[in-house]
């Protein structure tokens, strides 16, 4: 797919894991644009936008401190918890819930491909 202008096409994210993920490592970088193959990838929103949106989700109770706890320690993982492995179970499963509901935020804003 040939897109004339790069700088008005925005490569949608495919997860909600996906959308955290390139957060973390773009903030710990300071840069918005993550390099695939040597050509760099616009993203539909910023790191503040994803950071107000956490902290949304967070302030309206849909999020836990629990959760960003566990996004945080597997994020810097850059893995999310396996749900097989008896130690991360329930964090997998606190992961999951989050992703589904940041997830769903995200697609509402048009940053999420579905």
């Amino acid at each position: 797919m040939t897109h004339t202008n790069p700088e008005t096409y925005y490569e949608k994210f495919q997860s909600a894991e996906q959308l955290w993920f390139w957060f973390l490592y773009s903030k710990s970088v300071q840069n918005s644009y993550v390099r695939t193959h040597g050509t760099p990838t616009r993203r539909p929103c910023e790191l503040l936008d994803v950071e107000t949106l956490i902290t949304k989700l967070y302030l309206c109770g849909k999020l836990s401190a629990e959760q960003l706890n566990i996004m945080k320690k597997f994020g810097d993982r850059r893995r999310a918890p396996h749900q097989y492995i008896w130690a991360e179970n329930r964090a997998a499963a606190l992961w999951r819930s989050a992703m589904e509901t940041i997830e769903a935020a995200a697609t509402t804003r048009g940053w999420i491909n579905k």
